[in-house]
């Protein structure tokens, strides 16, 4: 099965179940600078977050109206909006 993920003011997608895992790390590493309120280190990790989705997905169909599974922090996202998107999960439940 694939999932999509929408990262804000670019664009959605398909990233498969398998891939999960890698981006569940990724998303550890934003939760854990988020916590820490280290802005430098959130930054750094939301731009992994951001290049580990587009390395393991695949852009889903800029026509499609497709709802996304998932929605990620734009780019330039700053801590405090992260903060306030964080669940239990973090970004990426699992």
């Amino acid at each position: 099965m694939t999932m999509i993920i929408r990262i804000l003011g670019e664009g959605q997608y398909d990233v498969a179940d398998d891939a999960l895992d890698r981006l569940n790390q990724l998303d550890d590493a934003v939760e854990a600078a988020v916590e820490a309120g280290d802005e430098a280190a959130f930054t750094a990790a939301l731009h992994a977050l951001h290049e580990g989705v587009r390395t393991v997905g695949v852009a889903h169909a800029l026509d499609s109206l497709d709802e996304s599974d998932l929605i990620l922090p734009p780019a330039d996202a700053d801590l405090e909006d992260v903060r306030h998107l964080l669940e239990d999960d973090g970004l990426i439940p699992g």
